[in-house]
């Protein structure tokens, strides 16, 4: 059997799954994973260069006859405390932004919410000065209280929609056998139920708590409400 190409994401919130992966025991031996950042785990799952990804969702919809192959994703229920508008202005003054290069799910929600819950007409740029810029994942870190005004997109969508949100989820490019789909899937579980231990293997931090951010910002499973939201955002994406 060939080995199934997984991309995983490089940030302490998929330290659970990769917790799960590394007790995997002989699961391993039927994948070959890397780690990446978003951006690269969705280019390489539309390329063809691996067969999973844990895949922005702005991504899906570049990647002909995805399927999602898990019951777990990267979400949250509320505030997520790493994917952030930092401004140094009000979100209603915002006239520029300057998008992160490693999210393509984070930029599009930021252009969604600008415009349709904050109203406002914003240029985005990839470089240079701006009023504003999005940044997620660890480099956000002890951040929050160094720029006037943060907005945690995850907290400002349920503002907006009442639901949660779903950052990044595993999907496929190609059919794949549902006897590996559902070993891949209790792998990830076991991962998500002792994310306590993952967290222990962590480097801790003066500037930032962890054990919030694994146990009660990020919230793991897939359920119909965050699906919904994917949907919903990405007919919001398709209308900018």
């Amino acid at each position: 059997m060939n080995k199934i190409r997984v991309s995983a994401v490089s940030y302490t919130n998929t330290k659970p799954f990769a917790y799960g992966l590394k007790h995997a025991g002989a699961f391993l031996d039927k994948i070959e994973l890397s780690y990446d950042i978003p951006s690269d785990c969705a280019t390489k799952l539309i390329n063809n260069q691996v067969d999973i990804g844990l895949v922005p969702v702005a991504a899906l919809l570049n990647i002909p006859n995805y399927e999602i192959v898990s019951d777990y994703c990267i979400g949250s229920v509320g505030a997520v405390n790493s994917v952030f508008i930092f401004s140094d202005k009000p979100a209603e003054e915002i006239r520029s932004v300057r998008l992160d290069k490693q999210s393509r799910t984070s930029n599009n929600l930021a252009k969604v919410l600008l415009k349709n819950y904050w109203k406002v007409q914003v240029k985005f740029v990839e470089d240079g000065t701006a009023d504003a810029f999005v940044e997620i994942g660890d480099r956000t870190f002890g951040k929050t209280d160094k720029y006037p005004f943060v907005y945690d997109m995850g907290e400002e969508w349920m503002k907006f929609t009442g639901l949660p949100f779903a950052f990044a989820v595993w999907a496929s490019n190609k059919p794949l056998d549902k006897n590996f789909i559902k070993e891949f899937n209790e792998v990830l579980k076991f991962g998500v139920e002792h994310r306590a231990e993952a967290l222990k293997e962590l480097e801790p931090r003066s500037d930032f708590d962890l054990e919030d951010y694994l146990l009660h910002k990020l919230d793991y499973p897939l359920t119909a409400e965050k699906r919904q939201a994917i949907t919903k955002f990405h007919h919001l994406i398709e209308s900018l």
